[in-house]
């Protein structure tokens, strides 16, 4: 099902994206190892993040928050958006509405 939201999911799906590319270890939610990481090109990390954006915009819809390396992935559903942190400091935000 996803979160709830009011901007054009494309959108979305393309500021998260960027969001999770500022995660430096993103590549362990998929149990990659640094070195597979490494290996792979721009266009096949660019992948890599979109189908992580899209796992983590549907999974939030069941779960508030979510591990993604280093990070951690929450929803806010009274602010209305994504929040991408890593440790206490956040990182970026991405807007439902």
């Amino acid at each position: 099902m996803g979160v709830k939201h009011g901007r054009d999911y494309g959108e979305i799906l393309q500021d998260l994206t960027k969001a999770v590319s500022l995660i430096e270890d993103s590549y362990l939610f998929f149990e990659m190892e640094a070195e597979d990481w490494e290996r792979l090109g721009p266009e096949d990390r660019l992948e890599v993040h979109e189908a992580l954006a899209e796992d983590l915009f549907y999974a939030l819809g069941t779960q508030p928050s979510i591990d993604v390396g280093s990070a951690v992935v929450i929803h806010d559903p009274a602010l209305h958006r994504i929040n991408i942190l890593i440790g206490e400091k956040q990182m970026t935000f991405v807007p439902l509405v």
